[in-house]
């Protein structure tokens, strides 16, 4: 007779490299109720400080020392070596490795802005080989890091948000069936292309209002920094060339230089519709973000006078009816994120985790709409309107540590 892989321990057993199954005991206010890998000591002495006493271990899953990676491999400003993009893992199996990179991306992204707004050059070798890491974890598992596009800091947008329009690239192009050097150089652009907005005053940057034409004029000369800043350094031209264009439109009333139609490069008409995409569905200071299919139905209506309706189409069926990471409506009066798409758009793979009619929280579960006939998803919903903090959640119920 076979025996089980699942083992119960301490806390204090708990080491780098195990596969949590589930938590037996714990104390305290927060739950921590999923499974995952723990990737470092630290992340086990957060779960320990988080009151978890006892729980079992599945040790089929169990990585060696060898194989994991140690909590100093990466730290915040650096990424010495590109990672190997492996074979495709689960979405928790990802989490982890994606949650670092995505906060690492942020840190990154304030080291360049500030050299930037200094005049100072920057090493090229830092952004260029975190967008390669940020395409091995899309190669893993695209899901794990469009989850966490959701997760938003309102004061962290210009951070934040080239770091999500490198990730919507990153997935568009490997859906596009992209060379891997390309889809390596789109994340790259989308990373960069809003470099040039650290010199636009915060007073325009941030105004909740209708910008006047002067002020307009002052946020259109991003675009133009950020390239003139580029051609500085060593970033290939064809990158430069895109990220001059994502704010040019096919009927050459965009931006700064009036580029129409086929003049504009297929990878500045990608990152168009990325960069419009996630400015629609963004949280800001001064205004909520859309959902995702608003956000759709505008980038069509913009096509194909402005936008390539071609590409905006196959964006919409890339991302999917709900995308990852969209918390949804259900008909049982649930409120659900989705996890993963299916073969049916209509019946992605979601996380129920709250209950509309009674407003509280529910254990989370995940459930597979496609084998769930009688639940359907009756619309996506903003976190927001029901006073959750999806970013509080998503540590909580999402991802383990």
């Amino acid at each position: 007779m076979t025996s089980s892989p699942l083992k119960k321990i301490t806390i204090d057993e708990l080491k780098p490299g195990m596969y949590v199954h589930h938590i037996d005991e714990q104390k305290g206010r927060l739950s921590v109720t999923n499974q995952g890998r723990i990737s470092s000591q630290a992340s086990a002495d957060l779960l320990k400080k988080r009151g978890v006493k006892a729980l079992t271990i599945d040790t089929s899953k169990t990585l060696s020392m060898d194989d994991t990676p140690g909590e100093d491999s990466h730290n915040n400003s650096q990424c010495d070596e590109p990672q190997q993009s492996g074979p495709k893992v689960s979405l928790q199996d990802e989490l982890t490795r994606a949650s670092k990179l995505h906060h690492q991306g942020k840190q990154i992204q304030k080291l360049l802005l500030s050299s930037v707004k200094k005049g100072l050059p920057f090493d090229d070798k830092i952004p260029r080989t975190f967008s390669k890491n940020l395409v091995s974890s899309v190669d893993r598992n695209p899901d794990a890091l469009l989850c966490l596009t959701k997760i938003r800091e309102k004061d962290d947008y210009l951070f934040e948000h080239s770091l999500n329009v490198a990730i919507l690239l990153a997935h568009f192009a490997r859906y596009l069936g992209m060379s891997d050097n390309d889809v390596q150089d789109l994340a790259y652009a989308g990373f960069l292309h809003d470099l040039g907005k650290i010199k636009v005053p915060d007073e325009i940057l941030h105004k909740p209002g209708r910008l006047t034409d002067s002020e307009m004029e002052v946020m259109r000369g991003h675009v133009a920094f950020g390239v003139d800043y580029l051609k500085q350094t060593d970033i290939a031209p064809p990158l430069i060339r895109a990220i001059s264009e994502h704010h040019e439109r096919l009927d050459g009333l965009g931006y700064p230089a009036g580029v129409a139609g086929q003049d504009i490069s297929k990878a500045g008409r990608m990152l168009a519709i990325a960069d419009m995409y996630d400015a629609l569905v963004a949280d800001r200071v001064y205004k909520k973000g859309m959902p995702s299919q608003k956000a759709f139905a505008i980038l069509i209506g913009d096509a194909p006078n402005r936008l390539d309706e071609v590409l905006v189409k196959q964006f919409i069926k890339c991302m999917g009816v709900y995308p990852v990471g969209s918390v949804v409506l259900l008909s049982n009066e649930r409120l659900a994120m989705v996890i993963a798409q299916s073969d049916n758009p209509l019946t992605p793979k979601v996380k129920i985790f709250y209950s509309a009619r009674n407003n509280h929280f529910l254990e989370a579960k995940d459930v597979a709409l496609s084998n769930e006939p009688r639940i359907t998803i009756v619309k996506a919903v903003k976190a927001g309107d029901y006073n959750i903090d999806i970013n509080a959640f998503f540590e909580r119920s999402v991802s383990i540590a």
